[in-house]
């Protein structure tokens, strides 16, 4: 099976991450990128974190999230890693942002 283009750069292809959003060309979901913004990091910062990423990129998954949270946000769920598994320092980092 083949990638299907959903965006100028976002795809799904099912031999990647089950078919979930990714930045075309990458194993990056649209997952990723949102939950670096939703922890308040602009999306010109984001480039620090996703360096591989243009800034285009990155605002087109920002769009597609836009336009499909409900999916999006069903993918964060379920990749939610369990309170009790989040170190306390990890806890306390976030806690200060």
């Amino acid at each position: 099976m083949s990638a299907t283009a959903v965006s100028r750069y976002v795809t799904r292809n099912p031999e990647i991450l089950s078919g979930e959003p990714i930045i075309i060309g990458t194993r990056t979901s649209v997952r990723a990128i949102v939950g670096l913004w939703r922890l308040g990091i602009m999306p010109e910062e984001i480039l620090n974190h996703l360096p591989h990423l243009t800034l285009a990129q990155v605002f087109d998954a920002l769009s597609f999230y836009l336009d499909h949270q409900i999916e999006i946000n069903e993918y964060i769920e379920r990749n939610q890693v369990p309170d009790e598994l989040v170190h306390i320092s990890v806890k306390a980092a976030l806690d200060e942002s």
